[in-house]
Order: structure tokens, then C-alpha cells, then sequence
């Protein structure tokens, strides 16, 4: 923080805010609780107020957590009828309200511009009204994503997994740094201005990673379809969209190189529950993060729900494949690490008769041949889910496994180069997401004076973010 803010001078005079975390704050500014900044504050609905089978397929816009966290109120389709509507108007939204959303993720704000939908919050969400009097709405929806205010928010969150802000007499007694309300404006327009040069320059690096991802997946698929030589006598695969593969390379399917492709099973449905520590469940969110199994977040079950789930014990060199749900098709590789483990429903494991083509199964998942024949089957249902028949069906280019460990090792060695720099792009990216914080904090506590503030050339600003 320091490095972000030295280059902004200090206010002349401070005094102390009266608060423990806010410390001194400028001597012409005010230390308020929440509740003597609002006209109103209304919590959502309880959920036996507003349920799913209240909903229909157009009407009265139903405002959920996800218009919060994505910072758009125009997403969602989600809607009731008049008459739920009328019912539970008291929940409905008016323009330049604030919502926000206060269970699973806490503390996420976006505020309701003059055009909107009519509609109503759900029971995730709370509504601020401000009193417009003395107070900023953008200097005031800056202060909620400084980590002051967002700290004071966590203290106030009860709830295992599912976290719940408690009451909002309670949320009410949060504090704000408040300063003139001109102040307000003058500090709301820098950080527009600072944040989006800053944001400009994250997109940027965003931008990179995609690249990089791009050619990182163009050396892969053209390895194993096309092998390394490129001079090597070509044959048509006789397989629709897969084109031509070397000569002497044969073209099978995922199931003539597998022992066993089978499925996990969900501990509760046979009795069963997590438990802190045991043997490790993996579960789709470990998959497809990389080429090897990811082993965060973590799961356990015991050692007697693992004896009742001993048909999907894994092994080392698994290939596990999602097969259920967005992200269905993506693959990983069971390191030695993670034994011993099991998994759930949503995932497959093949376990291949020669453990040196696992991650040239894993490999070639990722191809666009083969990601096309998953989701042609997979969207058929409402739910998307690949069943165990058609992964094993999947065509597949085979070369010699002597020629298979040269592939992968090449690929390896690629590969390398782009991690590299896809790492440093994420660096750089929470780098500046650090520096876009630390500003925002220092700017609405009074720890910088931004009074005579002007905005710097687009080429000096960037310029200078990157130094």
C-alpha cells in the first residue's frame, strides 16, 4: 500500500475517529455508523415468502445475489406475478437504491440506476437507501469495496459453509469515514478515473492469458493429432472433423486403451458424510484446473464410507474426466500424492491398460475434435452430463507408446514457457488488483488528500502504473 500511495500527500490535520480500526481520520471529516446514513434498509424475504414455485417465465423481476457479485442489476430471469409482486412490495427496488448481497458471498454492492426493471429482491439480498442529503452514492458503494468496510462486514457474518450476515440492527452499527459531501464527489470521480486505468491495464494482462492459453492448447492438439515430424507420411483417420494423422499411427477409441472406465458415488447417498480429515474425495472443482489433479479445495470421507465406496477407489495415473455439469469435459491426471482417494457421480475415471497414454488421453480431451463430440451429447439434456458409454466412445489417435512418451515430453517442455508467462500475467494482475485496493481504502479513509486532483493523460498514466 505504501508504494501506491506515497506519491498522494497527506491531509493537513487529523483528529481521532473514535473507531479502532479507522484510526485518525482528517479533521473536517466525520466517523458515522451505518444506520445514521440511511433513509431505510429492508432484507430480503424469507425464502417461504418467495419460493421457486412463485416463479414464472415473465413478470416482476426477481433481483438476486448474482446481480451483486457480476455488478449488473440487467442480468437474470428470474420473475414472479403481479399478485407475488404485490404481496411483497415491500421488498421492491427503487431507483438509485443499493443492494446487496448478504448470504454465501457477503458484502458485493451494486446500485439500481434510473431505468430498471420492476421488481423485487430475493431473500439473499438486503436493500440500502441512502440519505442523499449529505451523502455520495459512489463515494459510498467505493467505501463498501474498501476492506475496512469489507472487514467490518465479516465480523458481523455467522454460518458454517453458508455464510449469513446477522441481523441488521447489528449490520447497522458498522462505520464509515464520511467527508463533505463536495469531498465525496471530488474523491468518487478519482477513483473512477484511477481504477479504470487501472482496470484497463488488468484487461490487458487478462487479454495475454487468453493468448497464451490459446497457443498453449495449439501446440497441444497439433501433438497429438499430428505427432513431431512434420514430414511424416499422412493418412485420413477416417473419422468426421479429425482429418488426416501420421501413417503409422492407428485410430481407435478411448475404450480400447482402458481397463476400467467407471464413476464415483456421493458418500450421503450411501449413508455417509464429510468428515475433517480421512481419505480424500475429489470432487469436480479439483478437476480440469490443470493436467494434474488439483488437490484444493479438500474433501474427506472416513475410511468406513471409503470400504462402502471401494468400487471407485483411484489410482495413480487415473485419467478423471467431469461429466456432469458445466464444465463437463474437462480432464485431469491422478498424481501418487493425492492416494489415497475416492471421488463422486460427477466424475469419471479411466484407467488406462498402459499408464504412459493417461495423459495422452488427458491431452487429447482438451482438442477441439474431442470437445465437440462430448458437448454434441452432453447439451441433449437439460443438465449437461456425458455418460461413461460415449466418453469410452470417443476416437482417438494412437502412436506407438515409445512415440507417445517423446510427444508428451516435448509437450511438457512447451508447455513450461507458457505457465511461465501465464504466471507472471497473473502476478501482474494481482499486483494491480492489490494496488486498485489499497487506493480505494486509502481514498475513503482520509489517509490521501485527492482535494486538487486532475486526471493524468491516458499515455502518463499508464506510464506510470506500470513503473
Amino acid at each position: 500500500m505504501a508504494n501506491t500511495v506515497a506519491k498522494y500527500q497527506k491531509y493537513a490535520e487529523y483528529q481521532d475517529s473514535g473507531i479502532e480500526w479507522l484510526g485518525e481520520i482528517p479533521s473536517h471529516w466525520e466517523s458515522k455508523k451505518l444506520k445514521y446514513l440511511l433513509d431505510d434498509l429492508v432484507r430480503g424475504p424469507f425464502g417461504s415468502a418467495l419460493k421457486k414455485d412463485f416463479f414464472v417465465d415473465s413478470g416482476f423481476k426477481v433481483y438476486e445475489q448474482k446481480n451483486c457479485i457480476r455488478n449488473d442489476v440487467k442480468i437474470g430471469d428470474s420473475y414472479v406475478p403481479k399478485k407475488i409482486y404485490e404481496e411483497l412490495e415491500r421488498f421492491s427496488v427503487k431507483p438509485y437504491d443499493l443492494l446487496m448481497s448478504c448470504s454465501g458471498t457477503i458484502g458485493k454492492v451494486v446500485q439500481v440506476p434510473d431505468q430498471f426493471e420492476i421488481g423485487i429482491i430475493n431473500q439473499a439480498l438486503l436493500i440500502m437507501r441512502l440519505d442523499y442529503k449529505f451523502l455520495s452514492s459512489q463515494f459510498f458503494l467505493y467505501s463498501f469495496r474498501s476492506d475496512d468496510i469489507q472487514n467490518q462486514i465479516k465480523d458481523n457474518t455467522q454460518g458454517g459453509a453458508m455464510q449469513n450476515l446477522v441481523a441488521t440492527d447489528i449490520f447497522k452499527s458498522i462505520s464509515f469515514a464520511i467527508p463533505p459531501i463536495i469531498e465525496q464527489t471530488q474523491i468518487a470521480n478519482f477513483l473512477d478515473h484511477e481504477t479504470a486505468k487501472i482496470d484497463s491495464l488488468i484487461a490487458k494482462q487478462e487479454k495475454l492469458i487468453e493468448l497464451l492459453k490459446e497457443k498453449r492448447q495449439a501446440v497441444i492438439s497439433h501433438a497429438v493429432t499430428k505427432g513431431l515430424n512434420p514430414n511424416v507420411p499422412m493418412k485420413d483417420s477416417g473419422v468426421e472433423w479429425l482429418g488426416e494423422v501420421p501413417e503409422h499411427w492407428q485410430v481407435g477409441r478411448i475404450k480400447h486403451l482402458a481397463q476400467i472406465i467407471s464413476k464415483g458415488t456421493t458418500p450421503t447417498t450411501m449413508g455417509g458424510d464429510f468428515v475433517e480429515e480421512g481419505i480424500r474425495f475429489l470432487k469436480a472443482e479439483n478437476i480440469g484446473k490443470g493436467f494434474r489433479v488439483n488437490n484444493y479445495p479438500e474433501f474427506f470421507i472416513s475410511e468406513k464410507v471409503d470400504e462402502q465406496l471401494a468400487r471407485s477407489r483411484l489410482k495413480e495415473h487415473d485419467v478423471l474426466v467431469i461429466i456432469a455439469g458445466a464444465t463437463t469435459g474437462l480432464a485431469s491426471v491422478l498424481q501418487k500424492e493425492l492416494l489415497p482417494a475416492n471421488t463422486n457421480q460427477a466424475v469419471s475415471f479411466i484407467r488406462l491398460l498402459n499408464f504412459n497414454y493417461s495423459h495422452w488421453v488427458s491431452h487429447w480431451l482438451t482438442t477441439q475434435f474431442a470437445q465437440s463430440v462430448i458437448w454434441m451429447g452432453a447439451v441433449q439434456a437439460a443438465q449437461p452430463n456425458l455418460s461413461m458409454e460415449s466418453l469410452g466412445n470417443i476416437y482417438i489417435a494412437i502412436p506407438p507408446v515409445e512415440e507417445v512418451i517423446e510427444i508428451l515430453k516435448d509437450i511438457e517442455f512447451k508447455l513450461e514457457s507458457f505457465e511461465s508467462l501465464i504466471n507472471k500475467a497473473q502476478q501482474q494482475i494481482s499486483l494491480m488488483q492489490e494496488r486498485r485496493t489499497a487506493l480505494i481504502s486509502a481514498a475513503v479513509t482520509g489517509k490521501i488528500d485527492v482535494r486538487n486532483w486532475q486526471a493524468l493523460k491516458i499515455a502518463e498514466a499508464e506510464t506510470e502504473l506500470s513503473a
